[in-house]
């Protein structure tokens, strides 16, 4: 990793900056990766002469620094480096992984599934920048910071940021003192837009399957991503396209041998119906696209569950299982690392930073660490110390949260060894 971290724009040009740009790109990543909460905890946490810290992240950056920073260094060091190396290092370290293979498990077809969908990131109760969108309340006007986020979904629940997308008003700066229902904001369609042939562009061999919420079942989202030459699973409801909606509940009553009725080893009773060669015509031609759907009914405890998507993969006896269970029910892998990166002290809705170029490094900075701490969390070597105790990690830890303060303990005061150790493989739940 220190090789990319070399690789970013050198700042030590600039007045007072006396530290290698690995060292500060290790002091962010830390920042993250131990939980601190704000800038300021580094202070608090990190800066006390008495500890290993400092011997600690010379050693991960590879560097001999005398001295640590302070809070501010940190902000001063990604003004002038700017998120978009970061966001290149994100890939890189991704490109990476998918070449190992280390994440081949969660194929769906050969192709890696990652999941798109937008959330809130920054929340203001009076305009930020020219950028914020605005959003109206009966009592106040909201002024927010979102992204559109594609994230590769691996084994065991791993949910690594592939790509982002902010959703700002970076085009169109929202007028003072208009009403927002009256201009033209950025919204998730728009950002997804501009988020996929970015990620083709950033990966441009990797075969991929999207899914997504009912929202991208529409023919823009669809065609979008067929031009890519990429599969799709999106959420499919009666209100997307009622006439196919209408039709595809017709045919599977009509085709009753387009039934496959599992039970799982908890119990669990499934029950798959499926139909190809759908359209989404809606007599004009404008909205056609064709498609495949499938419908899963999973009774659990005598209740019952109904989801059903719309795929353009091929969808037979054969793989209608694996659509579902990799394709359209791994959407949630998103949602939960939202949640996780929200409220598990990382801080995703936390500003950073008031300066929107920062705001973007700072985000980039909080992805590369939560993958980093997926890969610690969900890998081999945790697992196995946790089952020398006859526990997972999370019980042997309690929460997501004590792994990050133990592993603050752990910098604070233990030194990493001065030569590093032989290479070991770090392997990751498929089951």
């Amino acid at each position: 990793m220190n090789q990319w971290l070399a690789a970013l724009p050198d700042t030590r040009h600039q007045p007072f900056i006396e530290y290698d740009q690995t060292f500060l790109a290790w002091w962010g990543l830390l920042l993250f990766c131990c939980k601190l909460g704000s800038r300021r905890q580094l202070d608090f946490d990190l800066r006390d002469p008495t500890t290993q810290v400092l011997g600690n992240v010379n050693r991960l950056a590879g560097t001999q620094q005398a001295t640590l920073p302070v809070h501010d260094t940190l902000d001063h060091f990604l003004h002038h480096l700017g998120s978009a190396p970061l966001a290149a290092l994100r890939t890189q370290m991704v490109r990476r992984l998918i070449r190992m293979k280390v994440l081949d498990g969660a194929r769906l077809l050969g192709r890696v599934v990652v999941a798109i969908d937008g959330t809130g990131h920054l929340h203001f109760r009076r305009r930020h920048c020219p950028q914020c969108l605005v959003r109206q309340h009966p009592a106040y006007d909201a002024y927010l910071h979102m992204v559109e986020e594609a994230k590769l979904l691996g084994p065991g629940g791993l949910g690594l940021s592939l790509g982002t997308a902010f959703i700002e008003n970076a085009d169109r700066p929202s007028p003072v003192g208009r009403a927002p229902e009256a201009w033209k904001q950025d919204c998730e369609l728009a950002a997804f837009r501009r988020l996929v042939p970015a990620l083709r562009q950033a990966y441009p061999q990797t075969a991929v399957c999207v899914t997504s919420d009912a929202l991208y079942a529409c023919a823009p989202a669809v065609r979008l991503v067929e031009a890519q030459g990429w599969s799709y699973v999106f959420t499919f409801k009666a209100g997307n396209a009622p006439t196919a909606w209408a039709e595809f509940q017709a045919v599977v009553a009509l085709c009753p041998e387009n039934t496959l009725r599992l039970t799982l080893p908890d119990g669990t009773q499934q029950v798959y119906r499926w139909a190809t060669g759908m359209s989404s015509d809606d007599g004009t031609g404008r909205s056609a696209y064709g498609f495949n759907a499938l419908r899963c009914e999973e009774t659990v405890k005598e209740t019952t569950t109904t989801f059903v998507w719309m795929t353009n993969l091929p969808v037979t006896r054969d793989t209608v299982v694996p659509i579902a269970m990799k394709g359209g029910r791994r959407r949630w892998t998103i949602e939960a690392g939202f949640n996780v990166q929200k409220n598990s002290e990382l801080n995703l809705e936390h500003a950073y930073s008031t300066d929107p170029e920062l705001i973007k490094a700072y985000y980039y900075l909080l992805q590369i660490a939560h993958m980093m701490l997926q890969l610690l969390e969900r890998g081999s070597l945790l697992r196995r110390l946790a089952q020398r105790h006859g526990k997972t990690p999370l019980a042997l830890f309690g929460s997501l949260k004590n792994i990050a303060r133990r592993l603050l303990e752990a910098l604070r005061h233990h030194l990493l060894p001065d030569e590093p150790r032989p290479a070991i493989q770090i392997r990751f739940d498929t089951s």
